[in-house]
Order: C-alpha cells, then sequence, then structure tokens
C-alpha cells in the first residue's frame, strides 16, 4: 500500500487515479456521445456534419471503439515490461489530450488523425491504470471489489461531465468546440495526475524485473512496430489506401476474436502456469465471452439508440428541446446512484457467504442487457404508429443497461485483478479491454444494420440481440454449477 492515508476508507492513492479516470473519461464519452451525431450530420446545415450513411457511421464508430480497447492489450504489455504502468499512464494522457485537441481542428483529414490518437493514448492509459488500481491492496483485501466499484464511479461522474459540456457545446455551437472541450478535459486530467502521482508510492512504479538485454530487446522490437504501424496510418490517412469502413470492421472482429482465442490458448498451454492458474484462465474466458457480448449491447448507446433519440423521441422538457447526446446521461447518473447500493449489496451478501458466483453475477448482467433491448422493441412498435415517442423508453432501456452494468463490469476488473496470473497482470487487463473492443466494433456493425433500413431494420437486429443475451446468460448459469476455482470457492462458497 502506497501510504497510510485513505481515500474512502481506501488507499489514498485510489484518489489519484480515480480523478485521472474521471478527466480521462469526460474527454472520451463527450467525444463518443458528439461522433456518429457529426459524422451523420447534414452538410447543409449550420453546424455542417459529414453527410455519412448511418452505415458508414456507424462502421466508424465500431472501428473506433474496437480500436481504443484492442491497444489496450499492447499497451499492458508496455506498461508491465517497458514503461512500469505509471508512466504508461502518463503518456497515454498526453496522446489523449494531443488527440482531442487534433479533432478540434475543423478539416476533415483531422477526424482520422484525432481518432488515431485518442485510440493509441486510450490503449496506453485504460489497462494500466486499472493494473494500479489493483496493485493498491493486498491479494487477500476484502476492500479490493469496493475498491474497483468506486474507481468505477469516476468512470460516470467523468462521461455525465462530458455529456453536459461537450454536447451542448458540440450541438449548440459547433462540433469542433465539442471537441475541443474535451482536449481541455484530458489536459486538467494530465495536470492533476503529474501533481499527485506522488499518492500512488511505488504502485506499478516499475516494469516487471528481467535481464536488461531482455529488455532492450524488447524495446527494439515494440520501435519496429511502431514505426510500421505508424507509416500504415499515415497510408490509410492519406488516402494512399482505401477500404470500406463496413469491410473493415468486419474484419476487425475476426481479427480480434481470433488474437483473443490465441491468447488464452498460449496462456493455458504454453506460459508456463501451475494448475490453479490455469483453472483462473478458464474462468478469465468464459466472463471474457460473456463480456464481449456484453458490450455489443451497451455500446449501441452511441450509435444506434444515439439515433434513435434524435430521429423518433420527443427531446422536449418542460417546453425546451434538450441536445441529443444529454440523452446518454441517464446511464451515469444511474450508476452514480446505484452503484454503492451494489457495493454494499455485494459486501451484505459476501459477509454472509452468500455472495453469487462470477458467472451467475456475469449472467444476471447479460439478463438486464436483453430486458433492455425488449424494451427497445417494443419502443421501435410504438415508434411505428407515431413517432415521436415519449423519452420513458430510453429512461428504462437505460435503466436495465445500467443495472446489467454494475452487475457485470466492476465485477469483472476485480475478477482479472485477483485471477490472473501475477507475470501477465498487464496483459491480462488488455485482454478484459479486448472483450470491450470485440463488443464496441460488433456494436457498430449490428448498430449500422439496425438503423440502416430505419424502424423496420431495427425489430429484426435487437430480436436477434435479445436471443444470444438470453442464450448466454443461460449457458453461464449451467457452467456456474460445474466450474470453480479453487480460489472462488472458498470465498464464494
Amino acid at each position: 500500500m502506497a501510504t497510510n492515508a485513505e481515500f474512502f476508507g481506501h488507499p489514498i492513492g485510489l484518489r489519484t487515479l480515480f480523478l485521472t479516470e474521471m478527466w480521462e473519461r469526460m474527454s472520451y464519452y463527450g467525444m463518443r456521445a458528439l461522433l456518429v451525431l457529426y459524422m451523420t450530420g447534414a452538410v447543409t446545415m449550420a453546424n455542417a456534419g459529414l453527410g455519412m450513411s448511418a452505415l458508414e457511421a456507424q462502421a466508424i464508430y465500431g472501428i473506433y471503439v474496437g480500436m481504443v480497447y484492442f491497444l489496450a492489450v499492447p499497451g499492458g504489455w508496455l506498461g508491465d515490461n517497458l514503461f512500469g504502468h505509471q508512466r504508461a499512464v502518463l503518456y497515454g494522457a498526453v496522446i489523449i489530450a494531443l488527440g482531442h485537441l487534433t479533432l478540434a481542428v475543423p478539416i476533415q483529414s483531422g477526424l482520422f488523425f484525432g481518432l488515431v490518437l485518442v485510440a493509441i493514448g486510450s490503449g496506453l492509459l485504460k489497462s494500466n491504470i486499472s493494473t494500479i488500481v489493483g496493485k493498491l491492496y493486498a491479494d487477500e483485501d476484502p476492500r479490493r471489489d469496493a475498491g474497483f466499484t468506486i474507481f468505477y464511479m469516476s468512470i460516470n461522474i467523468g462521461s455525465t461531465v462530458g455529456y453536459a459540456i461537450c454536447g451542448f457545446m458540440g450541438e449548440k455551437i459547433g462540433w469542433h468546440w465539442g471537441f475541443g472541450a474535451a482536449g481541455v478535459g484530458m489536459i486538467l486530467g494530465v495536470i492533476q495526475y503529474v501533481r499527485t502521482r506522488h499518492l500512488l508510492g511505488d504502485a506499478g512504479l516499475e516494469p516487471n524485473p528481467m535481464p536488461a538485454a531482455k529488455r532492450q530487446q524488447y524495446g527494439r522490437w515494440a520501435l519496429a512496430i511502431g514505426v510500421v504501424s505508424a507509416v500504415i496510418v499515415m497510408l490509410f490517412g492519406t488516402g494512399a489506401i482505401e477500404v470500406s469502413a463496413s469491410v473493415f470492421a468486419e474484419n476487425l472482429a475476426y481479427a480480434l476474436t481470433t488474437i483473443a482465442g490465441i491468447y488464452f490458448v498460449y496462456l493455458y498451454g504454453f506460459a508456463g502456469l501451475n494448475v490453479a492458474e490455469r483453472q483462473n484462465v478458464v474462468l478469465l474466458f468464459l466472463l471474457f465471452i460473456a463480456a464481449a457480448a456484453f458490450w455489443s449491447g451497451f455500446d449501441q448507446s452511441g450509435g444506434s439508440l444515439n439515433l434513435f433519440a434524435r430521429d423518433y423521441t420527443d427531446l422536449n422538457v418542460l417546453g425546451v428541446e434538450m441536445p441529443v447526446s444529454w440523452v446518454q446521461f441517464f446511464n451515469p447518473i444511474y450508476v452514480v446512484v446505484f452503484a454503492p447500493m451494489f457495493a454494499a449489496f455485494w459486501a451484505y451478501l459476501g459477509r454472509r457467504n452468500l455472495d453469487p458466483s462470477l458467472p451467475i453475477k456475469f449472467a444476471l448482467g447479460l439478463l438486464f442487457m436483453g430486458l433492455s433491448f425488449v424494451v427497445m422493441l417494443l419502443a421501435v412498435g410504438v415508434a411505428l404508429e407515431s413517432a415521436p415517442i415519449g423519452l420513458q423508453w430510453l429512461l428504462i432501456t437505460y435503466l436495465l443497461q445500467t443495472w446489467g452494468e454494475l452487475t457485470l463490469s466492476p465485477i469483472g476488473l476485480s475478477a482479472f485483478s485477483r485471477y490472473s496470473p501475477k507475470r501477465y497482470v498487464g496483459q491480462m487487463f488488455g485482454l478484459w479491454f479486448l472483450a470491450s473492443a470485440i463488443g464496441g466494433v460488433l456494436a457498430g456493425l449490428l448498430g449500422g444494420e439496425a438503423t440502416d433500413g430505419g424502424l423496420q431494420s431495427m425489430s429484426p437486429i435487437f430480436t436477434y440481440m435479445i436471443q444470444y443475451y438470453f442464450g448466454i446468460a443461460a449457458v453461464l448459469a449451467v457452467l456456474a454449477y460445474f466450474f470453480r476455482t479453487k480460489k472462488e470457492a472458498s470465498r464464494e462458497g
């Protein structure tokens, strides 16, 4: 533990990470709320968009979200082996700020290069900041789950601020003003991290110990891959290589799934793990599949649900037309309200040895997500009869998704911190975010198909999503009775 001082009964270093994550999520979600609206906005409007089709725009959205989380895998590796987790977070935060400021420049190429920079910076920051949270606690510290839940609240406080400021400025003043506001928020996050980094002590300060020659070799590999990647980015950014966004997104989904499968096989069979560690890897693989499915629905908030709010929902509140992006307020507000209740509920069950197993918690998360799309299916039916419809449909949808999120996401972070092989903890957090990457790409593809034909194309896609959520939840519920790691059996009954 870094110091004896505390933050809400937790290590004081959690405060530094809480505020850093808050500002990073402010910039990320504030910009993301505008992205699809900007790309699909009419070019003839005073606040001109890019005039893209819903299919193309959501494919780009899916690629972007996917890359943000996919790059957490190499970001975790760099933190583990070259930079140390603390420096990786700092480098990532600076690059994110540069990305948002690039998006603020009103030129079309700024969109591509800005998104690339934000994705690279997020890859460095996301897995490493979560790793540091875990390192603030001893392995068997009972505060760990509650600590991750508190940390998770920072995401939702930040996203609320982002939606409020970036959403208003982007829609009411100008898209690039909204992107610029996200950059200012990230600059504040960098300043805060630099000034309070000392509170982290030695948690995540140094990379894994290894011979100097091996570290130098790793550094040469990283540099070579970075140079090749930069050349490829430049070729795409300058138009030397052209490819359909939807085709690229489909292939990216296949590639990310293949990478995840290969890495889990490597960990299980070739990483030199003992029997208990291999059992833990199998557990984390099951949670990985469930998480990828969950995020493919959750990330519809910036895509198909955002367009549904814009095109088919009455946003008039007390005689004032609110910005479309403000509809996404509901999720973070719900999280701030319900996160303490969920944390207290899990702690209550844990003290009585009644805490559900991890697969059961994840199954509950998927059930809530499935129910949210049942609500949306009903909303589409009402909209087909008479649109625009009331805001309450999206209120209920986001409430159910929030309950699912609180049942799955902070618990998943804690599980990957607790059960990951110690030598691979940064990379395992990268795998956790790789599930978000796959889910994000699928969200773009599914959202594009759902909105490409208007309301008529939404019903079959939402029905399909309901079926696979309920199906995966049922499989997890069955497996929960046949699979336990020794640690989970002793801790969770």
